[in-house]
């Protein structure tokens, strides 16, 4: 019998170690095969911080690099002008890249550096317990706003997608979600083309992938998807902000 589905060469044949309902998992498979698409595998390099996205070098087969917390858009940059051969791209979360990384992020995108970025938004501090971060939503409760977000105190959800596409630098920007079949298809469609931009040398892409995060969210992961659909998508409206690279897929 044919196989129909099996786990990409880009990830290693390991158990991931997410907590039940995470996205990173989901994320995760659909970068490798987007990595598997192109047969780019023996010259990709992820870069990884902190945060639950560390632990990237566990399930890529390709090499990963760790660097410091919101540096992952200078490591890319290094890399890749030093060997623009290689394909580069960081996976980042969003307590990384919106908040200690934002100059970085900015600036990498300004540069129009060929890169391409994995942005996983799940409206809070993952790995730390919790906490507010910059993509959480007004009203949305964590463990330092027990009563929800203020935007007369904390300010308003990050939306980082908007931002860079108003950038000269910038190529393609797209938010996608993975909380249900359909907007996981779409999302293995948008990272697929954002390689491929890197591929065509056409500069700066991000993927903005909304996950969840059931543990610090206190859902079940069903629960959680629905909170994604009824929640996040109207404050971070999925589609294309910016797309100047007439690259097909």
């Amino acid at each position: 019998m044919r196989p129909v589905f099996v786990r990409p060469n880009a990830l290693k044949n390991v158990p991931f170690r997410f907590c039940p309902g995470c996205h990173h998992g989901i994320i995760h498979r659909l970068v490798a095969e987007a990595i598997d698409h192109f047969g780019i595998l023996d010259r990709t390099i992820g870069i990884a911080p902190v945060g639950c996205a560390v632990f990237a070098y566990d399930y890529f087969s390709c090499d990963i690099l760790e660097v410091a917390h919101g540096r992952p858009p200078a490591a890319c940059t290094g890399i890749k002008r030093a060997r623009p051969d290689l394909i580069v791209f960081s996976y980042q979360g969003d307590g990384d890249l919106a908040s200690i990384g934002t100059a970085e992020i900015i600036h990498a995108a300004n540069r129009g550096e060929n890169i391409t970025v994995i942005f996983v938004n799940n409206a809070n501090y993952g790995m730390t317990g919790g906490q507010m971060a910059p993509t959480t939503l007004l009203g949305q409760k964590t463990k330092t706003t027990p009563k929800g977000r203020s935007a007369s105190s904390d300010g308003y959800p990050l939306k980082v997608c908007e931002m860079l596409a108003t950038l000269e630098g910038t190529t393609y920007i797209e938010r996608v979600a993975v909380n249900n079949p359909g907007h996981t298809k779409e999302a293995g469609r948008a990272i697929k083309k954002a390689f491929k931009v890197q591929l065509e040398n056409k500069g700066f892409s991000l993927i903005e992938a909304l996950a969840s995060c059931p543990t610090n969210w206190e859902m079940s992961p069903a629960q959680a998807n629905m909170w994604i659909e009824e929640k996040m998508l109207k404050v971070f409206p999925l589609g294309i902000y910016k797309d100047t690279s007439e690259t097909k897929i």
